[in-house]
């Protein structure tokens, strides 16, 4: 079982360091337009969300080791406090969403609830053995992440 964890996470490692290095050739590929939605955020509002995103990323990476390691609990906690609905008020998100496009909000309010999501299947790991809800659910969180970066760009 350890060694089906091991790889999960290392092939979703793997995936979010591919869709990294495909989102930035696409954005610096001369012979192609940037089609995503411009977003105006005011300039300090701006770096602050920015950063957030690159703590998401962070957290993500951490929440994959923790699950390589079967600390499902510490993988739950780092998931809620940092990506889940807990988290919103420590990020700002109401303050961020003044400049969102409603489709924006969603997809927000969408990787939010699904890290809750996360954060409780990963839970139920620790009593069922059972990976598999939770790595869905885990999956959706960062499919959230994707849909974003693919639609949207900060301005």
């Amino acid at each position: 079982m350890r060694k089906i964890i091991v790889a999960i996470v290392a092939i979703g490692s793997l995936t979010l360091a591919g869709i990294g290095f495909a989102q930035h050739t696409h954005e610096y590929n001369a012979n192609t337009t940037d089609t995503r939605v411009a977003v105006q955020f005011p300039p300090a509002l701006k770096q602050h969300t920015l950063t957030n995103m690159r703590a998401h990323l962070q957290v993500i990476s951490q929440i994959q080791e923790a699950i390589g390691r079967a600390e499902y609990d510490k993988a739950s906690k780092l998931a809620e406090d940092n990506l889940g609905m807990t988290s919103l008020k420590q990020h700002g998100a109401s303050e961020n969403a003044k400049y969102m496009p409603k489709a924006m909000q969603d997809i927000g309010t969408t990787m939010h609830r699904s890290a809750s999501q996360f954060a409780i299947e990963i839970q139920n790991t620790s009593a069922t053995g059972d990976i598999k809800p939770a790595m869905l659910s885990l999956s959706k969180t960062t499919q959230a992440c994707v849909a974003c970066h693919a639609g949207f760009r900060l301005q």
